[in-house]
């Protein structure tokens, strides 16, 4: 009950009984200890059409809400060289943020970074509700960083280490994962059965949405895209199989076709510059990546059957430059009679991913689980 107001509040009482199915005497027996507590509230009074119920008469009522600012929570992205930190309320706004640099990846030193980062995000505001941390990796019960070729850890448990410096309920999940219940909840995917996320940048992710409910694997954190051939006869990079989606689409691997090809190096953004020039090279490189990121929206669309799917990341201005092609592409590999794909774009930086972190801490006080 508190999951639905809090997601897709404020909602009538006529609106809730009906969402959970339940009877009018059940719904008021179960809000009135949600509303005793504060974390229900009703909001002013309005009609139950504008608040979601079935009667269309304008009756006044008095729809269920949450207060947001009764709780703030913390989101933290762990990168190889940064912390990016937030403050978010109740219901994922941000209101704070901050980061700091990380001077090496000892897992001692990085809890101490975070800890600090925690404690400036946190002075002059009331004590958070709890801590949410995204890594990119492998992680095991929300507690322990399995595997994180950005940072070099092998089971880390990083959850009980912040916790020992903060004293906050902490979570830890994959940050592709974290991003996807994020948005689940709070963004892209609100009240859709199926949803998919697509993250490009220094790596590749995906995460997926059934029933309204994240869908988790075990790979997930360990780069499928390594293994996601695009093109058979594509790229071969350090970092993924031939014609991978790794090799073709993430940043790394662009840059280093573009320096085994001139012998320059050349940041990702001026390759993007250079393709929307025409510069020949430059052009290539990232019409082959457009390709191989409109087989893979194609793919998942044809498989997983999304109602949308959000394309997520640092590197998401290849949309910008090539995103005609990407659309092509797509509909190329799609059924003539398919409908449209819903993409979705959005630029994101890595406090973005910080706030996906904090909607962690929001899911374990409203669920009561996942938490060390």
């Amino acid at each position: 009950m508190a999951i639905e107001v809090l997601v897709h509040g404020p909602l009538s009482r006529t609106a809730l009984a009906r969402r959970l199915g339940l009877s009018q005497g059940s719904l008021t027996r179960l809000t009135k200890p949600l509303i005793e507590s504060g974390l229900l509230v009703e909001a002013a009074e309005t009609s139950e059409a504008e608040s979601g119920g079935e009667t269309r008469q304008g009756r006044p009522s008095r729809p269920l809400g949450v207060v947001a600012d009764s709780c703030s929570f913390l989101g933290l992205k762990i990168t190889a060289d940064r912390v990016y930190g937030v403050v978010t309320t109740l219901r994922s706004e941000v209101v704070a943020r901050q980061d700091r640099p990380l001077t090496g990846h000892d897992p001692d030193a990085v809890a101490d970074a975070v800890a600090r980062l925690a404690a400036g995000l946190a002075k002059g505001r009331p004590a958070p509700a709890g801590l949410g941390i995204g890594v990119g990796g492998l992680v095991r019960e929300r507690a322990v960083v399995a595997d994180s070729p950005f940072l070099g850890w092998r089971d880390v448990p990083l959850a009980a280490l912040v916790r020992d410096r903060t004293g906050l309920p902490v979570v830890v999940e994959n940050d592709v994962a974290a991003l996807a219940e994020a948005e689940t909840w709070f963004g892209a995917g609100r009240g859709l059965d199926r949803f998919a996320v697509l993250t490009i940048g220094a790596g590749l992710g995906y995460g997926l949405v059934l029933g309204g409910r994240r869908v988790s694997f075990a790979e997930e954190g360990r780069a499928p895209g390594r293994y996601w051939i695009v093109d058979p006869h594509g790229p071969l990079t350090p970092d993924g199989a031939r014609g991978s989606a790794v090799s073709l689409l993430t940043i790394p691997s662009i840059e280093y076709q573009i320096r085994a090809a001139t012998g320059r190096d050349v940041g990702y953004e001026d390759i993007l510059a250079g393709a929307a020039a025409g510069e020949p090279m430059a052009a290539r490189v990232v019409g082959e990546a457009a390709r191989a990121l409109g087989v893979l929206v194609a793919q998942i669309a044809n498989f997983a059957l999304p109602q949308k799917i959000l394309l997520a990341g640092e590197g998401v201005g290849l949309m910008d430059v090539a995103g005609v092609t990407v659309h092509e592409t797509v509909r190329a590999h799609r059924h003539p009679l398919a409908e449209p794909v819903d993409l979705e774009t959005r630029v994101s930086d890595f406090h973005d991913w910080a706030r996906g972190a904090a909607v962690l801490a929001i899911q374990v006080l409203v669920l009561g689980e996942g938490r060390v």
